[in-house]
């Protein structure tokens, strides 16, 4: 029984889209990285920038250190207008001479001398981006470091962050999609070659069983040989299948022929009682021995046509009429009355002709053989979109709770017991196969009917 598991398509794409997210993701925090650094290097250099113009705006005079300000300096940080500017200048003594004296408190300017020094703290309950630069001065009255610290907000770079990272993103969600969307159509033209075995495989007559020959790529190559290996062995039992059959129907029926002739042939006349009780006990079981063996041999043919034959329009009336021929015997008694009626619909339909008079013949038989008093007809119409084959006879029919269990095989119609035979799941087989349905009719003042149904050849009236 196979299981109802998704496709591989389905399960490549769904792997192949994992993938992509995993990468997807990875690719999007690289971005944020790379734009909060990239964003934390333009603003760090234009704040050294102004830092180094206020640094360089530092004099001494008269041993005093004065401080002039550029305004370029603030015109340059003012480009950030969502931030707030901080900035204090120390002399070499250590003493605020400017700004905010708690900016940077606490702090080692004294590490400070060669290159400035950037880093990141608070001022104000706010994060700030601090720069601290160092001047040297050797002046006679005044010596030493002087030092310049400027802090900023960073609404500013946060928000180039972000913009930086949305459009990154952005960017490889549409690549992403692009290359799922590529995958998928690499992923069809892939799989070509497994919808080409199975429209191979679908395409074929069901008696071909000769290995497949189609251009398969290498990693297929496997399974079409587990496939010509398979089918090389079914064709082997089937050819013995056959034979098998072929030998059944000629070996069993022939002695079982003689049986009966020579049964036949014993004189009951010259036989007692008792033994005239026991030949016809012996007439009765080899009667249905050879009725039995016909319809295993009968359901067996059904079986095998049913999917090696391929169906071609029939005329049913046609089918019908040998089929009622071939079921009535010529020793049948005088005193039943039988009778075969056709429309003028001619009613055509899509089947196979031999399985179809097997079926038919089967509801005949037994028919006459369960029901039969005196009277038996078959009638052929068409209704509803369906031929209808109906079997009537006047005997005290099937009670309905039976109807489901006579086409079992091996299930009586006969209320009072009898030999299980094979004839109705036969005709209930090769109507299904058919695409048709096998019912009956409860009993009425006419007698007890069984109705075979199969759908009209398309163009076919009612």
């Amino acid at each position: 029984m196979t299981r109802n598991d998704s496709s591989l398509f389905t399960r490549l794409a769904v792997l192949v889209s994992l993938v992509l997210c995993v990468g997807a993701t990875a690719l999007a925090i690289a971005a944020w990285y790379y734009a909060r650094a990239a964003a934390d290097d333009a603003y760090d250099r234009v704040l050294k920038g102004a830092a180094l113009q206020m640094a360089d705006s530092l004099t001494v005079d008269g041993g005093e250190m004065i401080v002039d300000l550029p305004a370029s300096a603030f015109e340059l940080l003012g480009l950030a207008e969502r931030d707030r500017l901080f900035y204090r200048i120390v002399d070499p003594e250590g003493k605020t001479l400017t700004g905010y004296a708690d900016l940077a408190n606490g702090s080692d300017l004294s590490a400070v001398r060669s290159e400035p020094i950037v880093q990141n703290g608070s001022y104000s309950g706010d994060p700030v981006r601090i720069v601290v630069v160092a001047r040297a001065f050797s002046d006679p009255a005044l010596s030493g470091w002087a030092h310049v610290i400027v802090a900023q907000t960073t609404e500013a770079r946060r928000a180039l962050a972000a913009e930086l990272t949305t459009r990154a993103v952005l960017l490889v969600l549409i690549m992403s999609v692009m290359a799922l969307a590529g995958t998928a159509l690499a992923i069809r033209y892939a799989l070509r070659p497994v919808w080409r075995l199975g429209a191979a495989l679908n395409s074929r007559d069901s008696q071909d069983l000769k290995p497949i020959e189609v251009d398969m790529p290498r990693e297929m190559r496997p399974f079409v040989g587990s496939i010509n290996h398979f089918m090389g062995r079914l064709e082997r039992r089937v050819s013995q299948l056959e034979r098998f059959i072929a030998d059944a129907a000629h070996q069993i029926r022939t002695p079982l022929t003689a049986l009966t002739a020579q049964v036949d042939l014993l004189g009951q006349d010259k036989l007692g009682a008792g033994a005239r009780q026991h030949l016809e006990r012996v007439q009765q079981r080899a009667e249905e021995l050879a009725r039995l063996t016909n319809q295993l041999l009968s359901h067996a043919m059904v079986i095998h046509r049913a999917d090696a034959v391929r169906l071609a329009p029939v005329n049913l009336v046609d089918i019908a009429r040998r089929a009622f021929r071939a079921a009535v015997p010529i020793t049948l008694s005088p005193d039943i009355i039988v009778s075969f009626e056709a429309d003028e619909s001619d009613p055509k339909v899509l089947g196979d002709a031999v399985s179809l008079r097997e079926a038919i013949v089967n509801v005949i038989d037994n028919a006459l053989r369960h029901g039969t008093l005196s009277r038996l007809e078959v009638k052929v119409s068409s209704e509803a979109g369906n031929a209808v084959i109906e079997v009537e006879d006047d005997g005290p029919g099937i009670p309905r709770e039976a109807w489901e269990s006579v086409t079992q095989r091996f299930a009586t119609p006969k209320q009072n017991g009898g030999t299980a035979g094979l004839g109705f799941s036969i005709a209930a087989e090769v109507a299904s196969a058919h695409g048709g349905t096998l019912g009956f009719r409860e009993r009425n003042e006419r007698g007890f009917v069984v109705v075979l149904k199969l759908p009209l050849l398309t163009g076919e009236g009612d």
